[in-house]
């Protein structure tokens, strides 16, 4: 992608490239002027991020460091758990009304594509070349905040989604390793429930919770060539492995192996719920022992990860870039980019905890995050296919979570929602 027009294709041609990396950012003030001007430089930055409560105080911490050694003050805003479905609006909303800040974090691929393609991300091409982020940061990443051969985007986190489980719990229905099959995790399932234990932590508020257990299910049913053709409208959703996977997603809601009321739950509150015991596992990334395990003070010791089985080669997980984007009418943006690349340091990545960063060096220590370090170990040289919330643009995402919402509460069938989505894709594909 880098050099080249970037496309939906371009970036799903990533699912075939290994994921390593995680990590951590922020926004508030009002250093950039509106009415399409640069705002005049100053020694104030603001940083806008959708870091979780529990842990945004070591990327504070890291950035008053910063600012103690460079003269600046840096204000750090974030919003919480909105995930891609409130959080790119906010900014966007910033942005137009000219209050927007000089850093933003934002997921690659069609989410932060819209900010490129707008000029609103600076160009950061000499920045990439100054601070050497060519070779210090991982090339697959890079390309996955590339847009139209532009380096929009600085990325430090490239993350994997897998299940992360309680082994009390697994333990108690009976179970001593992981599925290695589609049909041993439904046989999980039922045996968990026959112990009287949630299986699987997800929450609908906001609906990309949710949509990580579909877009498994489809990869099992299509497979990797399908699923990510299904991705570009390059082949169509009305189709039987779509109906598949969809009569599969509402069956795990009706044989309870999702909470209860699973579309009103918050998934910063039931994504940890395999922590406090209260499900047995949830599919979450390296994130989580740091955010929910760590957090809550529990011996990681007493969790595990697995790459969710698909029963097809090569095995595959879901995947996704996040990265920092400098405002292209900030003042600020050589102070911007040098609290970047002291953000990207490996020792700051470290203290930040990030547990799944792209920069060379910031491996996860096995001392201090094992289970990270396990997941990179086993599966961070695996394929991925892209998360769909970063595949699809904002308005056909929460059109496709209106179809998982509609499927899971009785007024879509299988069949319609195949065809429904076929009729979102399929349209904006045109485009």
């Amino acid at each position: 992608m880098t050099g080249s027009s970037y496309t939906r294709r371009g970036f799903l041609a990533l699912s075939s490239v290994a994921v390593t990396g995680l990590a951590v950012s922020a926004c508030t003030g009002a250093s950039v002027s509106g009415g399409g001007t640069t705002a005049p430089a100053s020694n104030r930055l603001r940083l806008f991020t959708y870091e979780d409560n529990e842990t945004i105080g070591t990327l504070k911490a890291q950035v008053k460091k910063f600012d103690e050694q460079s003269g600046t003050t840096t204000t750090i805003d974030s919003l919480p758990g909105s995930g891609a479905a409130q959080f790119p609006d906010k900014l966007r909303t910033e942005l137009l009304g000219g209050s927007g800040p000089d850093i933003w974090r934002i997921w690659g691929g069609q989410i932060g594509a819209p900010f490129a393609k707008a000029k609103q991300a600076a160009d950061l091409a000499p920045y990439y070349q100054q601070y050497g982020w060519d070779s210090s940061i991982n090339t697959a990443a890079i390309a996955g905040m590339t847009f139209d051969g532009v380096k929009a985007g600085v990325p430090y986190i490239v993350r994997g989604v897998g299940a992360w489980y309680n082994k009390e719990l697994l333990a108690k229905a009976g179970v001593d390793a992981p599925p290695a099959t589609y049909a041993e995790l439904e046989q999980l399932n039922e045996r968990l429930v026959a112990a009287g234990v949630t299986p699987c932590g997800l929450g609908g508020k906001y609906g990309w919770h949710l949509m990580r257990l579909f877009e498994y299910l489809l990869e099992h049913k299509a497979g990797p060539q399908l699923h990510d053709k299904l991705l570009t409208g390059q082949e169509s959703w009305d189709r039987p492995e779509v109906v598949e996977a969809f009569t599969l997603f509402k069956k795990w809601q009706d044989k309870k192996w999702l909470p209860e009321g699973a579309l009103g739950l918050d998934p910063s509150e039931i994504g940890r719920a395999y922590v406090q015991g209260k499900t047995a596992y949830g599919l979450e990334g390296q994130w989580t022992e740091t955010s929910s395990i760590l957090a809550a003070k529990k011996d990681p010791a007493q969790f595990g990860n697995f790459q969710l089985p698909t029963d097809q080669s090569p095995a595959r997980h879901s995947g996704f870039v996040e990265g920092y984007m400098i405002n292209a009418r900030s003042g600020n943006k050589d102070k911007a980019a040098a609290l970047l690349a002291f953000l990207l340091k490996p020792e700051s990545q470290k203290a930040m905890q990030v547990t799944s960063s792209t920069v060379k060096g910031a491996e996860p220590d096995p001392k201090e995050l094992p289970l990270s370090a396990e997941w990179s170990q086993k599966y961070g040289s695996s394929p991925f296919y892209t998360i769909q919330d970063q595949a699809f643009p904002k308005q056909q995402a929460d059109q496709y979570f209106s179809v998982q919402s509609d499927l899971l509460q009785g007024g879509l069938t299988p069949a319609a929602a195949a065809r429904r989505m076929q009729e979102i894709v399929s349209a904006w594909a045109r485009n």
